[in-house]
């Protein structure tokens, strides 16, 4: 790594939400010299009732994912799948802990509280906590992610909408993401759904247009602190 690089950490719910929610930012990370960690806190699956088989094919998923997009699994999580509300805060916040004491990371990537997936709310809230701003805190930075199929399912929920306010120019990098998202086929869907890579394509689009950019993938920066 360079002398500029940074410890990146990405904490997702699911494994698959690294490569949707922020794939091709990891992408751009890595070829700038970053190293960069992916924490996700559940097998992604359980709640479908489903079998070691389709367990291993997630595993195997995750594995080419970080292949494709040049990140290291720093801890793979068995919480109960689309239930982290049964799971005590503290429990969360602890796993999460234990990698950070591990990676020091100055940047960090997380769900938005904007989302319908309690799983995705929840995640947010133990990041929040486990970052929270003390006097010897390495974390500069968190961002929030969108997470398609979650996030914008959201926005009529009463909830509060997901607000981006930075936008990375994501096109070198698009292809990864795209190959990171076919490892993860089977969470996949067919158009008019947004999580399929037409979707996902349409929403870069539009996120780089809005912004004078080809592509790009949109964030909340919940906290930025300079020293």
């Amino acid at each position: 790594m360079g002398n500029n690089s940074q410890n990146i950490l990405v904490v997702a719910a699911h494994s698959d939400d690294e490569a949707l929610g922020c794939g091709a930012t990891i992408a751009r990370h890595v070829a700038h010299g970053d190293n960069v960690a992916v924490i996700s806190m559940t097998d992604g699956v359980g709640a479908r009732d489903s079998g070691d088989s389709e367990i291993l094919s997630r595993r195997e998923a995750a594995e080419k994912s970080s292949q494709v997009l040049g990140f290291e699994w720093a801890a793979q999580g068995n919480f109960p799948d689309n239930a982290l509300d049964t799971v005590p805060l503290i429990d969360l916040i602890k796993f999460i802990e234990v990698v950070k004491k591990e990676r020091q990371p100055s940047l960090v990537y997380t769900h938005s509280f904007a989302d319908l997936n309690i799983d995705h709310r929840r995640v947010c809230q133990a990041v929040l906590t486990a970052f929270r701003p003390q006097p010897d805190e390495v974390c500069q930075e968190i961002r929030c992610f969108e997470t398609v199929s979650a996030t914008d399912y959201g926005q009529n929920s009463g909830a509060c909408a997901f607000s981006p306010n930075l936008f990375i120019n994501i096109e070198p990098f698009w292809m990864k993401k795209v190959a990171a998202l076919e490892a993860y086929h089977l969470e996949m869907r067919e158009v008019p759904h947004s999580r399929s890579i037409e979707g996902l394509e349409i929403l870069a689009k539009l996120r780089g247009f809005q912004n004078g950019i080809p592509m790009a993938e949109a964030f909340e920066v919940l906290r930025k602190i300079e020293r």
